[in-house]
């Protein structure tokens, strides 16, 4: 008879079956041995059971799951848990990430909440609290390793033996003198590499520390962790004292959701503030009919424009055909014009001081981009001369002339405009992905359309007009 061999039970259909034993022992079990990320799976495909799964953990893992768990999720789970289940978790989470949720809550819920953890937590969690939003201070944790110049690389491994295992990182550690000034931070491997009787001091450089300030924009932090290749950055107040640090894991996920708010506003909507699919219906609706409403009054513009230059096109209706192919070239053009600088401003590869090196950049490739495309138009008039002889009449060269003039005054007014918006609002203080590929279409539609007829009325005067 033939061996029977059965397939091995998948994550899943283990929770399911442990968790009906309905024994916490067991489940708590077999919650500890799994991976974190597939914890955080088992919590998104069990709705039902997510407060369980976080309760029945060891609190160290549990905060680990919930730190990168969706917000809707973790506002869930916390309205399921009992008050020490949740105070636990509270005082368990690192401070930066504590902090990130907790400013996400009303202010009613954030006091109660604050109530429930330790003295030293809660002081903290304050203290993080009471910086601007969006800048470091709120990402910063006070949570690592710090030495003095006196002492020898066999202290600091006591040390960091003492205190390692509560710090964000070990990768770095900061050197302070006793009045709390930040004097060098220097690699792990520097002290590993090192006899144990070497004094800090000897290990320290004249270099100036890279450090970060708690008022700084979040953006900022990005930038210099990028710049100078760290896997954390320290936090210093304006007297130099060290206040906290900065990891690289924090920057990723500012990075992860500055990048998901561009995309969002450069789409023509406001940025969302929950994932697509757990925000309401009605707040979606809010987030999209503001900028939409805006971008159809703009193009309103568009039928007052034609209504302007109505006699033109009475006159001569065959300009009239090439309307939408003006409209859309000139949209089209500031669309990746202004895509293209949204994203360099992003990454730190241009500033405002460079608009003048831009200007000169997008002038060429306006020219470039509408004289081809002004080429193809005006060849286009006479290849379909050449089939149709009475689609565009006796005047078909002047009306050929128009059309190619006419794309590269649009072509390159667009690249313009797209590239220089973004730039003149982050002059202004306004975030540059506002100025989004539809708004940039919208104007250089409208403006495209004034172009356009004004060309037709120097060009064709006394012939079609």
């Amino acid at each position: 008879m033939a061996a029977e061999f059965n397939e091995p039970l998948t994550l899943t259909e283990q929770f399911e079956a442990v968790i009906q034993t309905e024994n916490k022992l067991d489940i708590k079990d077999f919650l500890n041995r799994q991976n974190i990320s597939d914890v955080v799976d088992l919590v998104y495909e069990f709705e039902d059971y997510e407060g369980q799964i976080i309760a029945n953990m060891s609190m160290h893992r549990a905060a680990s799951v919930f730190k990168i768990l969706e917000l809707p999720t973790q506002k869930r789970i916390i309205q399921t848990l009992p008050p020490n289940t949740t105070a636990a978790l509270l005082n368990d989470l690192p401070a930066d990430d504590r902090t990130d949720f907790l400013e996400e809550l009303p202010s009613n819920v954030v006091r109660e909440l604050i109530k429930l953890m330790d003295p030293q937590e809660r002081r903290v969690t304050l203290s993080l609290l009471g910086y601007p939003e969006n800048s470091i201070g709120r990402l910063m944790t006070p949570d690592y390793v710090y030495v003095y110049p006196d002492n020898t690389i066999e202290e600091v491994f006591a040390t960091i033996r003492k205190y390692g295992k509560d710090s964000e990182t070990i990768n770095v550690i900061y050197v302070i003198n006793r009045k709390g000034e930040l004097l060098d931070d220097i690699r792990i491997r520097d002290f590993i590499l090192n006899t144990p009787d070497r004094k800090v001091s000897e290990l320290m450089d004249e270099r100036g520390v890279v450090a970060l300030h708690p008022e700084d924009d979040q953006e900022t932090a990005s930038e210099a962790f990028k710049m100078n290749n760290r896997v954390a950055l320290p936090v210093v107040s304006s007297s130099n004292k060290l206040l906290g640090i900065v990891t690289i894991d924090d920057m990723l996920w500012v990075a992860s959701e500055e990048f998901s708010e561009d995309m969002q506003k450069m789409g023509g909507t406001e940025a969302l503030d929950e994932p697509y699919l757990e925000m309401p219906i009605m707040k979606l609706f809010k987030k999209r009919i503001v900028w939409l409403v805006i971008l159809f009054l703009g193009e309103m513009l568009t039928a007052t424009a034609m209504a302007y230059f109505e006699d033109e096109i009475a006159r001569a209706v065959v300009l009239a055909l090439f309307i939408p192919l003006i409209i859309s070239s000139g949209g089209n053009s500031g669309s990746q014009a202004t895509t293209l600088i949204i994203q360099a401003m992003a990454v730190g590869e241009i500033t405002i001081a460079d608009w003048w090196r831009v200007m000169k950049r997008e002038l060429a490739s306006g020219l470039m981009l509408g004289f081809l495309l002004g080429l193809i138009g005006f060849f286009r008039i006479v290849a379909w001369h050449a089939i149709a002889p009475q689609v565009y009449g006796a005047h078909w060269m002047a009306l050929g002339i128009t059309l190619g003039l006419t794309l590269l005054g649009v072509v390159l007014w667009g690249t313009i405009a797209g590239s220089m918006l973004p730039m003149i609002l982050k002059r202004l203080g306004a975030d540059p992905a506002v100025s989004s590929a539809p708004f940039v279409a919208t104007l250089v539609d409208v403006t495209g359309l004034v172009i356009y007829f004004s060309v037709a009325n120097m060009l064709l005067s006394g012939t079609l007009l």
